[in-house]
């Protein structure tokens, strides 16, 4: 038998600062015109940056490859300090996407290194985002991945010492590391409200009530989306089994074999026009109805840079 309903999580796909990104390099494109260039892709997701590529935009990582003048924009994942120095050396027109609450962790590393403090960052090594963070300062930040890195890591003193995290983190095992780094370092400064964004625990929380409901959840999201793959995972932990879909192509019939409920979510750099199409091809395997979850009703904006406002 093959699925008869499918449930939408609540809230799902893009946030404030997702939102806020795409429309930065949207009205770059328009003030400006063709080309505008972008420093890393704009948000992880695929239907995104080839969508923003067909209207002008270039996506690089070297800042090299950008010719004198232009005008350059910083993705949301945030950029080092190396990075915004050497933009403004090369004299570029820049435009910063950086998520807000990305930009507040930034703003709170440098101002307690100012103040002679040590950093533990709980991150993913090599994701963007970490790296725009830990190039907030020139040494004293170290990352842990998981609890076992705790034990690993030897600051160059503990009486300032503080941790920050990653924005995009599985809310538990960021809660885990951040207990084992108590354990190890008693006194430290941990940030008064949380680093992991408001998007990605409301996410989780809604992922974490559709797995008490269904057979499968389909997560939309690019593999190279943090908080889409947190979804996927959170939901495979709570005994549940989980995909990962680019787009509705991806989509396996053999996933929704004996599955009569079919919870869908997206991740927080997820279009919602791709979960239309999931939800349709979810129909052309069956589904026959769609039910929206309760959940909490996001209102958080983020606005323009000035020199982009409409």
């Amino acid at each position: 038998m093959g699925p008869q309903e499918i449930l939408l999580a609540e809230p799902r796909g893009f946030c404030a600062g997702v939102d806020r990104a795409i429309d930065i390099v949207e009205h770059a494109l328009a003030k400006f015109g063709a080309p505008i260039y972008v420093r890393h892709e704009i948000v992880h997701n695929t239907f995104v940056v080839n969508d923003l590529k067909s209207k002008g935009a270039i996506f690089i990582e070297d800042l090299a490859e950008v010719p004198p003048g232009a005008t350059l924009v910083f993705s949301a994942h945030g950029v080092s300090k190396a990075v915004k120095q050497e933009a403004d050396a090369r004299g570029f027109h820049v435009f910063d996407a950086t998520c807000p609450l990305v930009n507040k962790v930034h703003m709170e590393v440098a101002k307690l290194s100012r103040e002679g403090y040590e950093f533990i960052m709980i991150g993913h090594k090599g994701h963007p985002e970490v790296e725009g963070t830990m190039g907030q300062v020139d040494r004293g930040i170290h990352l842990v991945e998981e609890v076992s890195d705790v034990a690993r890591v030897h600051p160059g003193q503990t009486e300032r010492l503080a941790v920050v995290t990653q924005t995009t983190l599985s809310v538990d095992d960021a809660a885990e590391i951040m207990e084992a780094v108590k354990q190890r370092f008693p006194s430290i400064r941990q940030p008064k409200q949380q680093d992991i964004c408001y998007a990605t625990q409301n996410r989780q929380d809604a992922v974490k009530m559709l797995s008490r409901d269904v057979d499968v959840v389909i997560v939309v999201g690019s593999p190279t989306s943090s908080n889409s793959n947190r979804l996927a995972e959170l939901a495979r932990k709570l005994g549940v089994d989980s995909y990962m879909v680019d787009n509705a192509d991806e989509l396996q019939p053999q996933w929704l074999e004996g599955k009569s409920r079919i919870g869908l979510t997206a991740g927080a750099s997820a279009p919602d026009v791709l979960v239309q199409e999931v939800i349709a091809r979810l129909k052309s395997f069956g589904a026959l109805a769609v039910r929206r979850m309760e959940g909490i009703q996001e209102t958080v904006k983020f606005p323009l840079p000035k020199g982009l406002k409409a």
